[in-house]
């Protein structure tokens, strides 16, 4: 129920979404911050990788951009919990234009989508 709700709210927010043709990047450029101490990270990750962003660790299902605009929004399916640990703290899309839309809340980490990868952006 929340995701269908989340999915309606994505395509209202992003105007004829539901009509664009979208292409799957082979990876995606995140984003890390730690906000105690304000340091950031810029990290690529490949379709089906793990990574250690801060204390937590980010596993990228899937990135997605308009076909006819490489350049544009980014989605990318995200599952984070924090190292050494199993229960999730987020599991879903995050668009690079509207990060709080559907954002992970962490009380010291924040990682977000900058772009996915592309033939044109590698």
């Amino acid at each position: 129920m929340m995701r269908a709700a989340f999915f309606a709210l994505l395509l209202v927010g992003t105007g004829a979404a539901a009509q664009q043709k979208v292409e799957s990047g082979p990876g995606a450029m995140l984003r890390g911050l730690d906000k105690v101490s304000g340091q950031t990270v810029d990290v690529e990750l490949q379709s089906g990788q793990t990574e250690a962003i801060f204390g937590l660790d980010v596993a990228l299902g899937d990135c997605r951009y308009p076909a006819d605009n490489p350049t544009g929004d980014a989605f990318a399916y995200l599952t984070i919990w924090e190292s050494g640990k199993s229960e999730q703290l987020f599991d879903g899309w995050m668009i690079a234009t509207s990060p709080a839309l559907n954002a992970l809340d962490h009380a010291r980490y924040d990682v977000w989508v900058i772009r996915c990868i592309t033939p044109s952006a590698d």
